[in-house]
């Protein structure tokens, strides 16, 4: 999905300023499936106002500059709800982690070690807080979202905590693989 439908789905939830927006990708419910930064959060917000999407309420703080306060309109609602009604293209797994095991043969065992160890602490803590969440309060959809998502990190944890000590290990005997011609 694009920034500018995540944002009016962020939106359906209550009003919102670009910085509340941006904390629903790196804290709130959306963080673990998605991301968007202010670089196209603020530039998609423009144009969904631009298109009478969502309106925008400046509001005076002290000692600030106003603030921005977005609202979504029945016709981004219904924007909103159509681009619903197609079918999500397939799931792809980012991770700077993996792109670096990959070249595992070119890092000291030391630096594997201390990744793979780090990223099993981070999927702990992750799940711990996922489970420590009370998503069924807000439904049907954000309850299955966390279970979803308790269960793939679940696998990551476990398949690297069973292959941790091989990966570390290495291949010596293996050459390093070419890149293709």
């Amino acid at each position: 999905m694009d920034v500018k439908t995540v944002c009016l789905g962020v939106l359906t939830l209550g009003d919102a300023t670009g910085y509340e927006i941006r904390k629903a990708f790196e804290d709130g419910p959306f963080q673990y499936f998605t991301d968007a930064g202010f670089g196209s959060i603020y530039p998609a917000l423009n144009r969904l106002h631009r298109d009478g999407l969502v309106t925008r309420e400046q509001k005076a703080q002290d000692g600030r500059p106003d603030k921005k306060v977005y609202s979504i309109t029945e016709e981004g609602r219904a924007v909103f709800a159509d681009a619903l009604q197609n079918l999500p293209g397939p799931d792809k797994i980012r991770s700077d982690l993996l792109v670096a095991l990959f070249f595992e043969h070119l890092l000291p065992r030391r630096l594997v070690a201390e990744a793979v160890d780090e990223r099993i602490a981070w999927y702990r803590d992750r799940i711990a807080h996922m489970e420590s969440c009370d998503a069924g309060s807000l439904g049907t959809g954000p309850a299955f979202v966390n279970g979803f998502g308790r269960a793939i990190y679940g696998a990551a944890l476990a398949y690297l905590e069973r292959h941790r000590d091989e990966l570390i290990a290495g291949d010596a005997a293996q050459p390093a693989p070419r890149a293709a011609e």
